[in-house]
């Protein structure tokens, strides 16, 4: 295979927002980055598909479980690397700031990273955040494997987004290449693409 200047999703350089409105029978999308040091092939789940159940603890140690909104509302499930590193707080001040955004689409805004409750807890209360930052610490990495985003050479998950419909199905999702921010404009395309509340 030769390698790539960038890193691509599907046919797709950089970020791909994949909106959809009717499911499908469950596709994936692959991504191959060795440029950047993955060196590995690296699955995602697509969308129209059921977005797989987890239950993990948030920032204050409470359980929160993705199938606990289903038929309530539609949950953003942001997948971020580290706490306290420099994109990924830029990324969540971003949504801290823009948190009326997700609240006008009635859509709960979830955080994952490998990092520990208490990791999470200290970054919250420092940076402001007021939505749950959930830690897929122990199994390490097991949820992020799961929707396909655990990069395993590095110990933790790359910068994906999946939004959710109150029917459990990922209606869009979108990831961006190591190091690359996700923009508020790609939360605001994707979420004017959600299903309207019922």
């Amino acid at each position: 295979m030769d390698k790539p200047e960038r890193c691509r999703v599907s046919t797709s350089a950089g970020t791909i927002v994949q909106p959809s409105l009717t499911p499908t029978p469950s596709l994936t999308v692959a991504w191959y980055c060795e440029n950047r040091g993955l060196g590995c092939v690296i699955v995602a789940l697509e969308n129209d598909t059921l977005a797989p159940d987890f239950e993990l603890l948030n920032q204050y140690g409470e359980t929160v479980r993705l199938s606990d909104f289903r038929g309530r509302k539609a949950v953003a499930i942001v997948f971020f690397p580290l706490a306290f590193s420099g994109t990924c707080t830029g990324e969540l001040c971003a949504l801290r700031d823009n948190i009326s955004l997700f609240e006008d689409h009635r859509v709960e805004l979830l955080g994952v990273s490998v990092d520990s409750k208490f990791t999470l807890r200290a970054w919250a209360e420092q940076e402001g955040y007021g939505f749950s930052l959930l830690a897929d610490f122990w199994p390490h990495g097991d949820i992020a494997k799961e929707y396909g985003v655990f990069l395993p050479e590095k110990g933790f998950a790359n910068r994906a987004t999946f939004l959710v419909d109150e029917r459990g199905i990922i209606r869009a999702s979108f990831i961006t290449a190591p190091g690359e921010a996700r923009s508020i404009e790609s939360y605001r395309a994707a979420l004017d693409r959600l299903p309207a509340h019922v």
